[in-house]
């Protein structure tokens, strides 16, 4: 596609209260770009409303095409319309695939076999360690993990895809010349060196809430299924589970306390139906998928087995107290094992002076 026809393609999604069902309206009556803006006013007229109809004719935004043009042409850097042959094809199961993407990375991977990950951004140590274990696993398998790049269960979901050849997708919620948070920025880099970055949003977009929901049908739309790590019981991960599920989609969800509230959603979902899941072994075979052979088991940590500490953890967080009647140990003298615990990274510490056994 040349300049000329990749700038009447971002004319058509930089128009002012131009939605995207309106946009796909308008691809249907008239086939491409080019035809809609060389159409009279009265054939468009007939498409959408008169007052829409005449901002089509007379808003050109050539700063802002010249712009997306620029940054197109740098290397790594794509602009993917409906109708290129790389423009995600899982996209097309979904109501309202976006007219236009902006992509930074490797774009075939756009169109290769994904699993949506998604999770708390205020996660435990525990589910950070989930996210990241779950995503390397079925990265490990051949599924590019797909999430969000935000921070907690998604930047760790992300982390793990790395370490494997099947790498990661960020669909995020800003134009794709901004890193939001900015703390993810090395994480940014490294998916746009090994993965590839995503958004419909046009270059500059802040991160405006409303805008993290709506990606979040993409986020769903690209995976065959979509795993949520953590939750909270209003949880924006929630929003993509359903809309996995409305598209067809597999969801799946890691069980947590029952004490705990970042636990709350993924119970909810699970009761709604979700398919509880302990392993990444289990993803793989609701999903018939094939994965490689796994590693030989590694024999199990004997410290684990005898460290009375661990033991007295359990599964759920506990906060000091009640581990020191548990164990019958000083106060002093838990602090002192819990530290060597925390830096050996078999413990973390939560707030409210709680610590939890890490998996």
């Amino acid at each position: 596609m040349n300049d000329q026809e990749l700038a009447a393609w971002l004319r058509l999604t930089l128009i002012p209260g131009l939605g995207g069902e309106t946009q796909r309206r308008l691809l249907k009556a008239f086939r491409d770009p080019e035809a809609i803006f060389a159409a009279p006013l009265s054939a468009l007229g007939g498409v959408v409303e008169g007052a829409l109809a005449r901002r089509l004719l007379e808003h050109e935004c050539k700063a802002e095409i010249e712009a997306a043009l620029e940054w197109a042409a740098r290397p790594g850097n794509q602009l993917l319309t409906l109708a290129d042959a790389a423009y995600p094809q899982a996209l097309f199961s979904i109501p309202d695939p976006p007219v236009l993407l902006y992509a930074k990375g490797n774009v075939a991977l756009l169109n290769r076999p994904a699993f949506a990950i998604v999770g708390s951004r205020n996660a435990t140590k525990q589910g950070e360690a989930n996210a990241e274990a779950f995503a390397q696993a079925l990265a490990a398998a051949g599924l590019t993990i797909v999430s969000g790049m935000a921070t907690g269960c998604d930047a760790a979901a992300h982390r793990g895809a790395l370490k494997e050849v099947a790498s990661t997708i960020a669909v995020i919620g800003t134009g794709c010349d901004r890193i939001y948070p900015a703390s993810n920025e090395h994480l940014a880099r490294a998916i746009a060196e090994q993965g590839c970055i995503v958004s419909e949003f046009p270059l500059g977009t802040p991160p405006i809430a409303a805008n993290f929901p709506r990606r979040n049908r993409l986020i769903a739309g690209l995976g065959r299924g979509c795993l949520v790590v953590e939750a909270a019981k209003h949880s924006g991960s929630l929003i993509t589970a359903r809309l996995a599920a409305e598209a067809g989609r597999e969801v799946f969800a890691i069980p947590g306390s029952i004490h705990s509230p970042q636990s709350k959603g993924c119970h909810a979902l699970i009761k709604q139906g979700a398919k509880l899941v302990e392993t990444a072994q289990d993803i793989l075979e609701e999903l018939c998928w094939e994965a490689a052979a796994p590693p030989p088991p590694q024999a199990p940590e004997q410290a684990d087995e005898v460290d009375p500490i661990l033991i007295a953890l359990g599964g759920d967080p506990c906060d000091l107290d009640t581990l020191a009647a548990r164990t019958g140990l000083t106060a002093d003298a838990l602090l002192s094992r819990l530290l060597t615990l925390e830096l050996e990274g078999r413990v973390a510490q939560l707030p409210g002076g709680r610590y939890q056994r890490l998996a």
